[in-house]
């Protein structure tokens, strides 16, 4: 697939839950939940230095993580439904850093927090609104 993007001068687009493939494949990656972008970032940077908590959440929960024996990490709670979004952040009923702030109904923004990396998060480490 590299070699015929390469060849054809184009991008490509994968939607997968595969982290792997997204290590090998993508050169920037865009990290959705509840049918939002919560981080976009270029791949080396996402995977050393993710920022949202359900993108640490999704990268401790890969396999390669673990030593042998180990329990495999669950993200706790359940998605939501689509028709009942929690207001503010999506992930915040899920997430073990939520805040008052990320349940007040209104949209949390995108921040750039450094190196074309944005996440949208109150928590997000100095950044500025995308």
């Amino acid at each position: 697939m590299r070699r015929l993007k390469n060849e054809l001068n184009t991008a490509l687009l994968f939607i997968t839950h595969d982290l792997g493939v997204i290590a090998e494949m993508a050169d920037e990656v865009a990290v959705m939940y509840a049918g939002k972008i919560v981080e976009l970032a270029p791949v080396r940077s996402l995977f050393s230095e993710p920022q949202h908590p359900y993108t640490i959440g999704l990268m401790r929960s890969r396999p390669a993580q673990l030593q042998k024996g180990e329990p495999l990490y669950c993200i706790p709670g359940m998605v939501p439904s689509g028709d009942a979004m929690p207001p503010g952040c999506a992930f915040a009923p899920r997430c073990e850093h939520a805040r008052p702030e990320c349940s007040h109904g209104r949209e949390i923004h995108m921040v750039n927090v450094g190196n074309r990396h944005r996440v949208r998060c109150v928590l997000a480490k100095g950044g500025e609104q995308a």
